[in-house]
């Protein structure tokens, strides 16, 4: 994930690794000069999607865009904040993601709209080039490796009954500070460690703006923010399926018992009974001895009492299976989006890395590139559409207390 993996330090048709991706303007220059034979200027039509109306309309949309962004994540961010059903510590994780897809809207995707409308020329200087390009690696591995820290608690919570209901704040916190640690140490590494010789010669004669091009770091890079990651979330959601279906395949015995048990009239059983309810049948009968003449129809009663506290029970067991099952179903939508929005990517950058003849046109690098930023405005819908609590918390900021009211 190099640059890619910067997720994107050159939005648009600017390559991220080691291999150049052609400009618009080398296309166009060499049209002007009749260098280019009709093949070329076949293939020149792909790109020739800057300048005039074209430029306009781009700029436009990726405003939008990024405004979406920028208002999607503010509202899960507020939402977390001020709600109280979501102030709990589990949500604590998708808060630091919404910061982190806040920040590639607000820091990185701007200067990466205009490095594209620009046809791919820098001219905001070395300085801003190095910071751009190194906060495009931090936030965009940081939502990445968000996802992977998600999927750890999941695993923790379903694994681990008493880990759901005490979980640790120190825990999430640690948690959150590996991701940003782990995401710094990758996008500052080209400045510290895996320098690249050639990146003052793009910049000053090229006028492009790039990420680290050494190999490397582009193949160290793109592993550790997504393959791996990668990996990781889909053996833990696997394990986390495996596990959630071996519990609801162990509970519909005893509601069975129960409902049986429940039909069968007051005060008898047609079933035998279980042997976790032999305590209770016990004392049924204990109890059914000292009763009048119609002590059946009360010891029937006292029955009835001690199955409805178990379906109680079970119920409120029902329900936070449902819910289990609900935030397990989000959070796998979640990675979905996100395999769909950033693997692309990743595979083609991962053979730019290795390949020096396998760079994309640049029509193709811009759109992968584009889709993997839209898995920052993707993680707010999928919350909206899939979450009630969230989709409520949204109503109530949009709608304020009119909305209030008609629930009441």
């Amino acid at each position: 994930m190099t640059q890619q993996d910067n997720v994107e330090d050159n939005i648009f048709f600017t390559n991220d690794f080691s291999t150049t991706v052609p400009r618009f303007s080398d296309y166009s220059n060499q049209i002007l000069e009749g260098q280019s034979s009709l093949g070329n200027v076949s293939e020149a039509f792909p790109t020739s999607f800057t300048g005039g109306v074209g430029t306009i309309f781009i700029a436009v949309g990726l405003g939008i865009f990024i405004l979406l962004t920028i208002i999607g994540n503010v509202f899960v961010i507020y939402a977390i904040v001020t709600e109280k059903n979501l102030k709990g510590i589990a949500n604590w994780l998708i808060l630091s993601l919404a910061v982190a897809d806040l920040m590639v809207a607000i820091l990185v995707l701007p200067l990466s709209a205009y490095n594209d409308v620009n046809d791919q020329t820098w001219e905001l200087g070395s300085n801003l080039c190095r910071l751009w390009t190194s906060l495009d690696v931090l936030c965009c591995t940081s939502s990445i490796l968000h996802l992977l820290a998600i999927a750890i608690d999941r695993y923790w919570a379903v694994t681990n009954i008493e880990y759901a209901r005490c979980r640790s704040p120190t825990r999430i916190y640690s948690l959150i500070a590996i991701v940003w640690g782990g995401s710094s140490i990758i996008s500052f590494a080209p400045i510290f460690v895996l320098n690249d010789d050639r990146f003052e010669f793009r910049l000053e004669e090229e006028k492009r703006c790039l990420v680290s091009q050494n190999m490397i770091y582009q193949i160290f890079a793109t592993s550790m923010s997504f393959f791996i990651p990668l990996i990781f979330i889909l053996v833990l959601y696997w394990n986390i399926f495996k596990q959630a279906r071996k519990r609801i395949r162990s509970r519909p015995g005893a509601s069975a018992v129960l409902i049986e048990r429940k039909n069968s009239g007051p005060g008898c059983s047609t079933s035998p009974p279980s042997t976790e309810d032999t305590t209770d049948e016990a004392k049924d009968q204990a109890n059914s001895q000292q009763l009048s003449e119609n002590g059946v129809e009360k010891a029937g009663l006292g029955r009835l009492i001690v199955l409805a506290k178990r379906e109680k029970k079970h119920v409120k067991e029902t329900t936070e299976a449902k819910r289990e099952r609900k935030a397990a179903k989000t959070l796998m939508i979640i990675t979905g989006v996100f395999i769909i929005c950033w693997l692309p990517f990743f595979v083609m950058a991962l053979l730019m890395a290795i390949c020096d003849s396998c760079a994309p046109s640049g029509i193709v690098f811009s759109v992968l590139l584009w889709l993997g930023y839209t898995n920052s405005l993707a993680n707010p819908i999928i919350y909206t559409v899939f979450s009630p609590d969230f989709r409520n918390a949204f109503k109530r900021m949009l709608c304020g207390a009119q909305f209030s009211n008609s629930r009441h």
